[in-house]
């Protein structure tokens, strides 16, 4: 799938945010209340009743309870005699992530009745909606507003396409006008988020379910699911799968089930939740259920419903090895963890990969960051790469006697972006290296130097953000040891 092509959906028991699909394919506010029918709007303690009443939690991978958010900014409000604004987090910046685009472009309605329901609930100033500007659900969401009166001024914020655009703290940044980056410190957006009022921040997709409950009610709403967890879940199914697409189904429903819809071969892991998720063994997957505490019991992550699964053709470590580079160029560089630390983890995964390293490296490179950034990020990502080193064990021993897997990696994990169309490695003739160590200077998130003092570095391809670092090093080497060669 290219990154402006949403891919199909489907439905697994009764559609309830895909409801009309099938017959409308896109909802307009006839269609959508021809399928969904009127609500109206709710006072505060009754929106809040129904959040409770149904368990809702966010969408976006969090997983914070809805209702905790709407009491914490009427209590703000009335501490500090302000008006609330309400804020939509429709960015959906992780790349391999599509259910909350597949709403933009096809439920809008659904997305702006919870923005709705909430502004009225809170007297809000304003709604604002947040999307990405890849060009996927734009159109959509503005022709929506326009078709219909919201009861507060509602507007749509585009920000960059980034993996970081779509943390909390970061659509705020952008919508106050400031850089699209999480804030250097944390803060609760419930006391001041969009021009410094209090504010209601959730994923479009949380919103959606808000609107279907106001309408079904708690009983009813809880009519699928589980007890824990009721209602429906959208997944978004890609990586092996041979029919990529969105998937609601009930919460409890077997993953099993969805991998079959979805035409997913045979495979060594699934990663679950997405590139801040975990990897879950393909025997796990055939025990999983789809829900929080169903993938909690197999070592997986609901997150924000993405599930990539791996063919039997690709290497997983080769895979996983590029997602933390990715996520290592993603830093918004303004805290240690993640400006030094991300790329040393990536550093060692490449080296553990390489199998010039052991998984040891890797586990204190993602014990340095866990628990010391200024958002999750740093956090998100050691949990990726240790949670590849402990599925992928068995390949990982393969890798460390030099020998590999034996498979190479065809790059199915959603990344954004072309391939590198010159991949560059560097390679060292130790005949000229006398090792002045100047090299490591101009570029120590890739190039170390060894206990002898010499130069280490991993045999991949540089990452194209530390590319022009990897030149400047090679400009400096006075005995002309070091190189930039085609990777092949």
């Amino acid at each position: 799938m290219t990154r402006t092509t949403v891919p199909p959906v489907a439905c697994v028991g009764e559609p309830r945010l895909t409801a009309g699909f099938a017959e409308f394919g896109r909802l307009d506010l006839a269609a959508h209340d021809e399928v969904h029918g009127p609500v109206g709007p709710m006072e505060p303690a009754t929106l809040l009743r129904l959040a409770e009443g149904i368990q809702l939690k966010g969408k976006g991978g969090a997983s914070f309870p809805f209702a905790r958010k709407l009491r914490a900014v009427l209590e703000s409000c009335e501490r500090q005699d302000a008006s609330a604004v309400v804020v939509v987090n429709a960015t959906e910046g992780e790349p391999a992530s599509w259910k909350d685009k597949v709403l933009l472009t096809r439920a809008p309605h659904l997305i702006l009745d919870g923005a709705a329901l909430a502004a009225y609930a809170l007297d809000a100033e304003e709604i604002v909606i947040g999307v990405a500007d890849d060009g996927v659900g734009r159109d959509s969401i503005m022709e929506a507003l326009a078709e219909r009166r919201m009861p507060v001024p509602s507007s749509v914020v585009t920000v960059p396409h980034r993996f970081i655009s779509g943390e909390g703290g970061a659509l705020v940044n952008g919508i106050n006008g400031l850089p699209h980056i999480p804030p250097g410190t944390k803060k609760r957006s419930s006391d001041s988020g969009v021009s410094g009022l209090p504010t209601l921040l959730s994923n479009a997709e949380t919103y959606a379910h808000l609107a279907v409950a106001a309408r079904l009610g708690p009983y009813e709403y809880a009519a699928v699911g589980t007890d824990d967890e009721p209602g429906t879940v959208l997944l978004t199914v890609t990586g092996a799968a041979g029919r990529p697409a969105v998937v609601e189904c009930a919460a409890g429903t077997p993953l099993r089930d969805i991998l079959d819809l979805c035409e997913v071969p045979a495979g060594p892991g699934i990663l679950t939740g997405g590139y801040h998720g975990k990897w879950i063994t393909a025997e796990a997957a055939d025990r999983a259920e789809i829900s929080r505490k169903g993938f909690a019991a197999v070592g997986g992550t609901l997150g924000a419903g993405i599930m990539i699964p791996l063919g039997a053709d690709t290497c997983p470590l080769g895979e996983a090895a590029q997602v933390v580079r990715y996520l290592a160029g993603e830093s918004a560089g303004q805290c240690g963890p993640c400006r030094m630390g991300l790329p040393d983890l990536a550093r060692a995964v490449d080296l553990a990969v390489a199998g010039s390293q052991p998984a040891d490296v890797v586990r204190a490179a993602a014990g340095e960051v866990k628990g010391r950034g200024a958002c999750s990020h740093p956090d998100g990502t050691a949990r990726f790469a240790l949670s590849a080193i402990e599925v992928f064990a068995e390949d990982l021993r393969l890798h460390s006697t030099g020998e590999g897997c034996g498979r190479r990696v065809k790059g199915v994990m959603g990344l954004p972006g072309a391939p590198d169309p010159n991949p560059q490695k560097l390679t060292l003739d130790w005949s000229r290296c006398d090792g002045h160590g100047l090299c490591a200077h101009v570029v120590p998130d890739f190039i170390r130097l060894d206990g002898n003092g010499y130069p280490a570095f991993p045999p991949t391809p540089v990452p194209t953000w530390l590319r022009a670092g990897a030149m400047k090093a090679v400009k400096v080497c006075p005995e002309l040891a070091l190189r930039l060669a085609k990777a092949e």
